[in-house]
């Protein structure tokens, strides 16, 4: 399965794609059509993994202080029941215990980044929660349990933030220059995934530049940690830009 970690930035990329929304939809076509999607998005973050298997997930706009077209978008794609399933039985495969949820919807760090790569909402998606407080390595290993999964053409989409720190927001300029620890942060990722350097990575918060300032809280990097367990082969890097002087919107490729 292809997998992907996004920077799904701003709710309101939909209204101002910009480079990064351009990028999402060159890559969309560049990549085998998925026959489902495996989300997993920083905005579900609960004390134990949950799995949605809703056959209509509502769109979910968890976010406020947006112009009033940002709620009334809508991202009808269907679910996927049965692949949430599957995804229980092989994380349980792995002594890892899964929940299903029968209600919940998409967040916006899964439809928003969808809406922009497969606007036609067609594909069937599943929703994985992220357990914030449990660290890199535990969802590294939720990930390396993933990557047995076999259930066909799933795309494994990881949707967080290489950056993300929003008490350093200092404007509203979309193209604001970006603060010093942004891309010096983002670069350092850039180059231990590449060297494949997964102690390193694990350790980021010590290790880094600026690591726990680039991620005050953690829940925006673990889905990055998931893709990384799952992932073979190189990454592709796609850097695109930073927005808003403290979002660096870079995303991963691993085919």
């Amino acid at each position: 399965m292809s997998t992907l970690f996004i920077s799904h930035g701003a709710p309101s990329l939909v209204l101002k794609p910009g480079k990064t929304g351009t990028m999402l939809a060159e890559l969309a076509a560049s990549l085998p059509r998925p026959d489902a999607i495996l989300a997993v998005s920083a905005h579900w973050d609960t004390q134990q993994p949950r799995v949605s298997a809703t056959p209509r997930p509502d769109t979910i706009h968890d976010f406020g202080g947006f112009p009033p077209a940002m709620y009334a978008m809508q991202y009808p794609a269907p679910g996927a029941p049965g692949l949430a399933r599957t995804v229980v039985e092989t994380l349980a495969a792995h002594d890892i215990a899964a929940g299903i949820d029968t209600s919940r919807g998409l967040d916006h760090g899964v439809w928003v980044p969808l809406m922009l790569m497969y606007p036609h909402a067609d594909i069937p998606v599943a929703q994985l929660s992220i357990q914030s407080q449990a660290g890199p390595r535990a969802h590294y290993q939720l990930g390396q349990a993933l990557a047995g999964l076999k259930t066909g053409n799933v795309m494994l989409l990881c949707s967080g933030a290489i950056t993300h720190n929003l008490h350093d927001f200092f404007t509203s300029d979309r193209d604001a220059q970006a603060l010093d620890y942004v891309s010096a942060f983002s670069d350092w990722m850039g180059e231990k995934i590449a060297a494949g350097d997964v102690d390193a990575l694990l350790d980021y918060r010590q290790q880094a530049p600026g690591g726990t300032r680039a991620h005050p809280h953690e829940d925006h990097l673990m889905p990055l940690f998931v893709a990384l367990g799952a992932a073979q082969g190189q990454a592709i890097r796609y850097q695109p830009e930073n927005t808003y002087g403290i979002l660096a919107m870079d995303t991963y490729v691993w085919h």
